[in-house]
């Protein structure tokens, strides 16, 4: 796939994750943005028989599976986010850095060349394989900051993602976040569920994640094309952890810490943040950075944050383009 421009070294690449999916989700933009559409069939093809079944439930307004269920929000995350990640690259050339949310650092090493596309495709099939084998569970955003939580958190129920200052993600199996549910709304904390059917970055999918680190250890890993801040260690990654495949297996049962990478990835330049994926919680979580309050960065998204007309996708991602051009002009 050829992209418009060989670098432009101000350009990040922001790659949502679990509960930013939504039913047909840039599904707009399949017939009218080829670099997409060829990205996006490249993902399923790769995908075989299982990529034909999630396609078509993509597409469909009565899925077979709910677009929430761990068998198709981490594979149609994984494809939505390369596609569009792609379609940005087509726009601006190749990206100055990535920032993955969750499975977003999947596409991240992919979109880097860490893992080959078909090697991607396999970690994240087998990865849902393996988690769909968890009690049903949930996450949980809370309006709170992690010290504030604490006295409602236990073996069953963890903090999960710390986005933002006092933007808090929990999770757990059901039974137990319901009661944490109560427990903080009676205590006047504002608490919004996120979709998801699993209780993703729980330690309690430790378990369902054993085997894993041998399958990516199979893996080929290649250096990276363009560094990939990690919203795991909230660091640049380097060549020991992007082999380790412990770190690949390990992270649906590991927090992300969003607010520390984004703190590490703005302290090292000036950039153009661009939300590459379904949703805009990334791109208004970044606008929230005191960094980009003050001038020296610039966000926006290229999809629109909740279900819509078809034509709604296709706006979007033109005037995410007229954008990105308007923001680079100058370079």
């Amino acid at each position: 796939m050829t992209e418009a421009r060989s670098a432009c070294p101000r350009l990040v690449l922001l790659l949502p994750g679990q509960g930013s999916q939504y039913p047909r989700m840039a599904a707009g933009l399949y017939a009218s943005e080829p670099v997409f559409a060829a990205a996006l069939d490249e993902v399923f093809d790769a995908m075989g028989a299982e990529g034909v079944r999630i396609r078509a439930d993509w597409l469909s307004d009565r899925p077979v599976v709910s677009t929430d269920h761990v068998t198709r929000a981490q594979p149609l995350l994984f494809a939505v986010d390369y596609a569009v990640g792609r379609l940005v690259w087509s726009w601006a050339g190749q990206p100055g850095a990535l920032l993955g949310h969750s499975a977003g650092e999947v596409v991240a090493a992919t979109l880097a060349g860490v893992f080959s596309l078909a090697d991607a495709t396999r970690l994240m099939l087998d990865r849902v394989e393996r988690l769909a084998g968890a009690p049903p569970g949930g996450m949980l955003a809370v309006a709170a900051s992690p010290d504030e939580l604490a006295p409602f958190l236990d073996d069953e129920v963890a903090i999960a993602a710390i986005n933002a200052p006092r933007n808090t993600i929990l999770s757990g199996f059901d039974r137990p976040l319901a009661r944490v549910v109560t427990a903080l709304r009676a205590q006047g904390y504002w608490c919004q569920p996120v979709p998801a059917q699993t209780a993703f970055h729980s330690p309690l999918l430790g378990e369902f994640s054993l085997g894993a680190a041998d399958f990516v250890n199979s893996v080929p890993v290649e250096a990276p094309t363009m560094p990939i801040c990690s919203g795991y260690t909230a660091d640049f990654l380097d060549m020991g952890e992007l082999r380790d495949g412990k770190f690949w297996a390990e992270q649906p049962a590991r927090p992300v810490l969003f607010w520390a990478a984004l703190n590490r990835l703005l302290a090292q330049g000036e950039y153009v943040l661009v939300e590459a994926g379904p949703g805009r919680l990334l791109s208004g979580i970044a606008r929230r950075h005191p960094a980009v309050r003050a001038g020296r960065h610039a966000t926006h998204a290229v999809l629109p944050d909740r279900p819509g007309h078809p034509d709604a996708d296709r706006a979007a991602a033109v005037q995410a383009r007229n954008w990105l051009a308007a923001q680079l002009s100058g370079d």
